[in-house]
């Protein structure tokens, strides 16, 4: 059995949204997520100086990412336990279902962000060859998590492997020349309006009794290069494919 990276080795706990005042959608949501699934909402942020956003939409960047197939997810009953829960929970109305099937053959954890803009990545040979050094690994998906940025979008944390000692999605990260990271999400929810103090408590209970539960053991096999037009990945393709160990 695989050892996994736990909390006191990872960035959740210190990036959770603070829930003692109500949930508000905060600034980066306004602007990069809530034109996409509410955008007559008052609060939309449809562009600022400095940003590339124009209704959530912007030139294509691409990214490192580790796919999740979404049939996979839904064949776990505890994950089937936890949506049902959020169906049932105060604030179901404000949660975007519709964006769901729009998004559900790109589900993703992003590793490295920004690998390039407009034009996709060229991917080094020492880089090729540091991911060949690298054997498929496992990683956990456990939940709910909401964070301290992009306030607003629901996502299930993903612990990873803790091999020889080191995570492994630090590993990937220093493929790439990144410094390594401690927190990867798979986005998963969106809301489309603030929560009143009713719903902020619930939905901070449905994540505490959530925490650390594991809903996924997932084998990852390859990672892909991904570009977009928006942070929601509605438009997503893949652009390249990178086998691990190969």
């Amino acid at each position: 059995m695989p050892a996994f990276c736990e909390d006191g080795e990872l960035g959740y706990r210190r990036s959770l949204t603070d829930f003692t005042t109500p949930l508000t959608l905060d600034e980066s949501y306004r602007l990069a997520h809530l034109p996409l699934v509410a955008p007559e909402h008052p609060g939309v942020i449809a562009r600022r100086e400095g940003k590339f956003y124009e209704m959530g939409r912007h030139p294509a960047v691409h990214s490192l990412v580790l796919p999740v197939e979404d049939r996979t997810l839904r064949a776990t009953s505890a994950f089937l336990v936890l949506e049902a829960e959020l169906k049932a929970a105060p604030f179901a109305g404000k949660i975007a279902w519709d964006i769901l099937p729009k998004r559900q053959d790109r589900l993703h954890a992003t590793v490295c962000g920004s690998l390039s803009l407009a034009e996709a990545p060229i991917i080094t040979v020492e880089t090729r060859e540091a991911l060949r050094q690298i054997e498929p690994f496992t990683v956990e998906l456990r939940g709910l998590f909401s964070g301290n940025v992009n306030r607003g979008r629901l996502y299930l944390p993903v612990y990873p492997e803790k091999r020889a000692g080191r995570n492994i999605l630090q590993a990937v990260q220093a493929a790439f020349g990144r410094a390594p990271g401690d927190l990867w999400l798979i986005g998963l929810y969106n809301l489309t309006d603030d929560l009143d103090a009713t719903e902020t408590a619930a939905l901070a209970e449905i994540v505490a009794r959530w925490w650390n539960r594991p809903l996924l053991g997932l084998t990852v096999s390859e990672l892909q290069v991904m570009g977009a037009s928006d942070d929601l990945v509605l438009d997503a393709h893949v652009e390249t494919v990178l086998p691990l160990g190969v």
